[in-house]
């Protein structure tokens, strides 16, 4: 790619493809993938990755809101889409866009049932969601049968698939919790079934899950964050390519004395002649004032610079003194070398906050 002449958000659909590959390959060829395209693909765009996932032959996607499914919909995604948060009040969006929503609980499920017979459906595909110890969402073990009795009662609607959400699965000291977690969807979802009297899918794992569990696999795996290149461990990192790079420039650089300030509420003061560079990003873009007063950093010409002062809402100052540069320059804030997941951890954060973060008004561009 040519260097960045503004703020840019660079996408590298090969790096995508390679993590796809990757992950692929960590299952059986029977086993189906789901790719999570949810905050607009947490944080890159939700449009160019879907169409390029459907491309790669992924098997479904998955979105948290019914907005964002339509707006794939409305793309021309013809995918099978799951909603893992659907709001009642969206049910009908949720059938007239042919998405399948996510039940977690009897009211969810009731209220679901109502609108599909009032829309004359037959069969509509959801997908049973258990809780087995994330406590987010979810119907409980002992509700199986209050759930089969409201299924029984229509034809409405059927079971697609029964799935669950591992709450540690990076963390292997937490692994007894985890295989506990297996062992408990295991028994629900093979309960369910047997009741019902047809068979579903069956999914629980995430990106970590899918390289730390590969006997919770079932019938499908879903990936959010390895798509995206990172695998929540350093040895899974290195086989793993951040898709995202963000780029920006300098706009002006100053030269300041001792005692003089930069910034509102005058937060850094000058220990004595320095060299400051302002650059076109701020909280506003992405960047959260968290990162200011010299806990985070960007990179110019290969050297690390620190964010000085408060992140204003549409630039920041950084500290140059011992750099060469020049005004124009390229900066990069993350990328393949520099990542999201290392400047995220300047401010005890995750990488998904910071690339999730990154503002639509930041221009995309896509390296095929």
């Amino acid at each position: 790619m040519p260097k960045a002449s503004e703020t840019v958000l660079e996408i590298d659909l090969k790096a995508l493809e390679h993590n796809f590959d990757y992950l692929k390959s960590k299952i059986n060829p029977n086993v189906k993938m789901l790719g999570v395209v949810k905050a607009f693909a947490y944080g890159s765009d939700a449009i160019e990755i879907a169409k390029f996932l459907q491309d790669l032959g992924i098997d479904y996607l998955a979105v948290a809101y019914t907005k964002e499914g339509v707006v794939l919909r409305e793309s021309g995604v013809k995918v099978p889409i799951l909603v893992l948060h659907p709001q009642l009040m969206n049910f009908k969006a949720i059938i007239d866009n042919c998405l399948e929503p996510s039940i977690y609980s009897s009211r969810v499920l009731n209220e679901f049932i109502g609108q599909a017979d009032h829309l004359s459906q037959k069969e509509y595909p959801i997908h049973i969601k258990f809780n087995t110890g994330l406590n987010r969402l979810g119907f409980w073990e002992n509700d199986v049968d209050h759930v089969i009795s409201q299924l029984k009662a229509t034809s409405s609607v059927k079971v697609k698939s029964i799935f669950s959400h591992l709450a540690a699965s990076e963390d292997l000291l937490e692994k007894d919790f985890t295989l506990r977690q297996i062992s408990d969807f295991t028994k629900s979802s093979e309960e369910l079934i047997n009741k019902l009297g047809y068979s579903s899918m069956r999914h629980m794992t995430n990106t970590s899950g899918i390289l730390n569990y590969p006997e919770a696999h079932f019938d499908m795996v879903r990936t959010g964050i390895g798509l995206y290149g990172f695998g929540n461990s350093k040895s899974e990192n290195k086989k793993l390519k951040p898709v995202a790079s963000l780029k920006s420039v300098i706009s002006q650089i100053h030269m300041i004395e001792k005692g003089e300030s930069v910034g509102y509420n005058r937060s850094y003061q000058a220990s004595g002649f320095e060299k400051t560079a302002t650059i076109p990003i701020g909280h506003a873009d992405g960047i959260s004032r968290q990162f200011g007063n010299g806990k985070g950093f960007v990179f110019i010409n290969g050297r690390k610079a620190s964010i000085i002062g408060n992140v204003c809402m549409d630039m920041l100052m950084i500290n140059v003194t011992d750099i060469e540069c020049s005004e124009g320059d390229e900066v990069i804030v993350f990328d393949s070398s520099n990542t999201a997941e290392n400047l995220a951890e300047s401010v005890g954060t995750i990488s998904y906050e910071l690339i999730t973060a990154v503002s639509q008004r930041v221009k995309r561009v896509f390296c095929r």
